[in-house]
């Protein structure tokens, strides 16, 4: 792998270094792409896919049933359903290296000087770490 190509490492981010995280743009990922942890998921059983432009990486606060958290998308592609419904999906990193994928209307686009992800990036971090008291 070359260092122009992005990579999850599985280390995370924290505020101040999220910008290193190389997004995955300009075209569809595949199967082979995720396995290589260049892009964080590929859709199959879609149609007319393409690429959302738009800036990555890009924080954001993204809404779970178990409520907000802080991320940063990597990668964003829109895709239409059988139903000719468009789904915009976004492939996320979460502060703890993890990977996951939300759509586009779950999430709040936000810069790095938001107060609420900044306290969320933080807090997470924190419970991965094992704080003790």
């Amino acid at each position: 792998m070359t260092d122009d190509q992005p990579s999850f490492d599985d280390t995370g981010f924290d505020v101040d270094d999220w910008a290193r995280l190389k997004p995955f743009v300009g075209v569809l990922a595949t199967l082979d792409d995720v396995q290589r942890r260049v892009a964080i998921f590929a859709l199959g059983d879609t149609e007319n896919g393409r690429p959302i432009d738009m800036e990555l990486p890009q924080p954001v606060i993204w809404w779970t049933d178990d409520g907000e958290e802080a991320a940063i998308v990597v990668q964003a592609e829109a895709h239409d359903t059988e139903d000719g419904e468009t789904m915009e999906v976004l492939g996320l990193v979460t502060p703890d290296g993890g990977g996951a994928v939300a759509l586009l209307e779950d999430v709040d686009l936000v810069d790095d000087t938001d107060p609420v992800w900044r306290r969320l990036v933080t807090e997470a971090i924190g419970d991965e770490e094992g704080d003790e008291d």
